[in-house]
């Protein structure tokens, strides 16, 4: 479902005499429907870069990355949108959200962008919120006003309302209490059941030995720190 072919990135440093710095060299990775592979290796060593190419956020220098049946690396931006819709989920360590719009409508509205009725998408996004302790009083206001660990919980519910083919995690466990670490774990291995290809970053290594089938060191495809 997911495969990364033989990529590399560097970033040119504009501010500093246009400076390349490469970061990554030679990465390859494949991903298949239910497997769960985690992204290892030190702080600064590409894991965050990887996935933001997998997503289409950072162009490649070369290679190929596709994602079922596009490759990411050479698609135009309609494309990548069309992708992220239906075939690609995300969800990052932070909340980025239009402020004044309530939580509920946050959850619901990969739903609603893919065709689904107001009312099941609404729905869905209560079942959500509830399943992550997020109260009801609450789903009407944004949440930009909630706390670091409110926020992280509508990310997920977010992230999981509609069944993406690929799934992207980006610590989806920290900061979390144990009740609600066990429910979103419980909603990876759910996905994984469905058929889902999941790359994610686990810094809860219990977390990470409970719910990957294996682990990839990027260590091994970046400059400077590959041995």
């Amino acid at each position: 479902m997911i495969s990364v072919e033989n990529v590399s990135k560097s970033f040119v440093l504009h501010n500093q005499g246009a400076a390349e710095i490469p970061v990554m060299d030679g990465a390859s990775l494949t991903v298949s429907s239910g497997e769960c592979v985690a992204l290892v290796g030190a702080s600064g060593a590409g894991k965050s870069t990887l996935m933001r190419m997998i997503y289409g956020n950072y162009l490649t220098a070369s290679g190929r990355i596709m994602v079922g049946d596009l490759d990411v690396a050479t698609a135009a931006p309609r494309e990548i949108i069309q992708l992220r819709r239906r075939t690609l989920g995300y969800v990052s360590q932070f909340l980025r959200v239009v402020p004044r719009v309530s939580t509920l409508e946050v959850v619901a509205e990969p739903l609603l962008a893919t065709g689904t009725t107001r009312e099941a998408a609404l729905a869905q996004a209560g079942t959500l919120l509830t399943r992550l302790n997020i109260p009801e009083r609450l789903w009407q206001l944004s949440p930009t006003t909630f706390s670091g660990g409110e926020q992280q919980r509508v990310n997920i519910a977010r992230g999981f309302a509609y069944p993406y083919p690929a799934l992207l995690l980006d610590e989806p466990t920290a900061s979390l209490d144990p009740t609600n670490r066990a429910t979103v774990l419980a909603m990876i291995t759910e996905a994984k059941a469905r058929g889902a290809a999941i790359i994610g970053i686990f810094h809860d290594h219990a977390a990470r030995d409970e719910i990957c089938d294996r682990q990839l060191d990027v260590t091994h495809f970046t400059p400077g720190l590959a041995g």
